[in-house]
């Protein structure tokens, strides 16, 4: 049944009609403005209509998708994306925009949101409402409609519209609001994490260079650069390769807009006239002897560096692959900024090839976190994503004299092997490449040689043992899409995927988020703290984090699938940026070929 409800600052609901939007900022040619859904019963997803007084040409809007115009572009219908589908009785939830139109004055913006009510609907298909507000209420959301439970969806049909488990658009949506927590730096005026705030605003001071921005690597508050930028690798190459599947999910702005957060960073990080390259910002031990928040930091954060004396050519080619994946993704969007990226990536990755070095060796403070074994990978991953943004055949030479045909332990932070073998077989089609990545995914399947747990998780090591699979699972869609495997290998990712959504002993999402039953207790900082002057107490304290850190994946279950929800146990209630990476590419390539009708049906859940 639905209703108009009436949005106003001042609370004062009225239905049947509509009020004014604020507006709160005006230049020739567009106008920004805000308005407030505060309900008085619950809603699992909304739909709201903004009334302009004048035509306009485009709307952006973060936290809602346009679905629709009308009126001669007077009207715009929007929804919510995933994670703000969401919103409890009594409370509220703020929504941006910034209108295009021409003049000088936006002139009287009005807005009314249809209310749906709890069992209904989710506002019309839309992949969200599978979460708690925006506005940081606790809950973990229903399974509305359109799915999004840490339970399969009985008989439903994913808003992606093809018949899934899961709804993977979804839990793709709560893995972007994960990266936006780990922001560092000055935030932006669209920033969808309210219990976060700018953070680390003097890094790089005492190098005399602006360092601010990046992601905090996991539960911690460093920075480092070589898992962040394989990170951003991994997402990028899945934001490239199916763009569609964002697109389903109504998530394509959010997915631009945090991947270009890491991007700008590198971006900061790397001094081509110098020959430097500043690969991490804080220092391990001082950093984890506090537990805060990090807006109330006050340590010192060091920034070390790699150059011509002191080479890192892993963290530099891995770096260089990120901004040439980059690139490629953003270069029908923003060709200005595609071409930043591409001539940082060619100079960096000359840097790497040419001063060759394991950073880990160069940085002795990364060595006990995130400690380097070579870095031929990372230059036979940053030589193939050269190759692909220019087709400069020296690129293409340069990766097959780096190349590895041994099969890869996993894909991760430190291990390239596959992903370059899968780029160099994309490219060329010789089975000297394909060999390699077969031999990689059948290890990874049952019988492969791999430890499986009793309910079907490829279990790899204790530590993010969900993100070794979950990696996996990215591999093999990539390969299938590739003409590798087929709905085989489709298969192996589905079961890995949904392990972790819920297929599993604990009938659990390990997505933070997702549903109503996940882990509340991560091994996180900012979350864990109720607000300033935060510490151990808050630490030791048995009950959930105060703040709910959508989208992130915890580390995960041991080899006989136990796991215990507890802040203390880091092996498998840490998050990290790693951890995320594959899981939420593989869930776009889920997402994209649920929406062509190329998945195939889950495999049975074990337990």
């Amino acid at each position: 049944m639905l209703r108009l409800l009436v949005l106003a600052a001042s609370v004062v609901l009225v239905f049947g009609g509509a009020t004014n939007v604020q507006i709160t900022n005006e230049w020739p040619g567009g106008f920004q403005g805000t308005f407030t859904i505060h309900p008085d019963h619950a809603l699992h997803g909304w739909k709201a209509h903004l009334q302009f007084s004048k035509p306009v040409t485009k709307v952006e809007i973060w936290k809602a998708s346009v679905l629709s115009t009308s009126n001669n572009n007077q009207e715009y219908v929007v929804q919510n994306v995933a994670g703000v589908g969401d919103i409890d009785g009594g409370s509220s939830l703020d929504v941006i925009f910034v209108a295009r139109a021409p003049g000088d004055h936006a002139g009287p913006v009005r807005v009314f949101v249809e209310g749906v009510d709890a069992g209904g609907s989710s506002g019309g298909g839309s992949s969200g409402g599978g979460s708690s507000s925006g506005s940081g209420s606790s809950g973990g959301g229903g399974s509305s409609g359109g799915g999004g439970s840490g339970t399969p969806i009985s008989g439903g049909t994913s808003s992606l519209g093809s018949s899934t488990k899961y709804d993977y658009g979804n839990a793709l949506g709560l893995s972007i609001l994960f990266y936006d927590a780990q922001r560092s730096g000055r935030l932006p005026s669209n920033n969808p994490i309210p219990w976060r705030s700018d953070s680390a605003l003097g890094d790089g001071s005492d190098v005399g260079t602006d360092l601010t921005g990046g992601w905090y690597d996991a539960g911690d508050l460093v920075k480092f650069n070589f898992p962040m930028a394989s990170s951003t690798t991994i997402l990028a190459w899945g934001l490239a390769r199916w763009k569609d599947g964002y697109q389903a999910a109504g998530q394509l702005d959010m997915m631009y807009d945090c991947i270009k957060w890491p991007l700008d960073y590198f971006l900061k990080c790397w001094k081509p006239s110098q020959n430097v390259y500043y690969a991490q910002v804080g220092n391990g031990g001082a950093d984890h002897a506090v537990w805060g928040r990090p807006e109330d930091m006050n340590m010192g954060r060091p920034a070390y560096k790699v150059d011509t004396g002191r080479p890192g050519s892993d963290v530099a080619g891995e770096t260089a692959a990120a901004l040439a994946a980059g690139s490629i993704a953003f270069k029908e969007r923003d060709a200005s900024y595609s071409s930043k990226l591409l001539n940082a990536a060619k100079s960096l990755y000359d840097f790497a090839k040419n001063h060759k070095g394991i950073y880990s060796q160069s940085v002795p403070d990364a060595q006990s976190y995130y400690g380097s074994s070579g870095y031929n990978d990372e230059l036979c991953e940053g030589a193939m994503w050269l190759y692909k943004a220019t087709k400069e055949g020296h690129y293409l030479d340069d990766a097959k004299g780096f190349f590895d045909g041994a099969t890869s332990w996993a894909l991760s932070w430190d291990d390239k092997n596959v992903a370059c073998q899968l780029l160099l077989f994309e490219e060329t089609k010789e089975e000297k490449y394909k060999a390699p990545v077969q031999a990689f995914v059948n290890s990874y399947k049952p019988g492969g040689g791999i430890t499986y747990t009793p309910c079907g998780l490829a279990w790899r090591d204790q530590w993010g043992s969900l993100r070794y699979a979950a990696n996996a699972a990215f591999i093999a869609l990539m390969a299938a899409e590739d003409g590798v495997g087929g709905n085989d290998y489709k298969e192996f990712a589905l079961s890995q995927i949904n392990y972790i959504l819920g297929d599993n002993r604990q009938h659990m999402s390990f997505e933070i988020g997702f549903g109503n039953n996940y882990p509340k207790q991560p091994h996180h900082r900012g979350s864990s703290c109720p607000g300033a002057g935060c510490g151990w107490n808050d630490y030791n304290s048995g009950g959930p984090n105060p703040h709910v850190l959508k989208g992130a994946l915890v580390g995960g279950p041991d080899q006989g699938d136990n796991y215990a929800d507890k802040r203390s146990d880091y092996t498998k209630n840490e998050v990290t940026c790693d951890y995320n990476a594959g899981f939420q590419s593989a869930l776009a390539g889920l997402s994209s070929m649920a929406t062509r009708g190329q998945l195939p049906g889950s495999p049975n859940a074990k337990c």
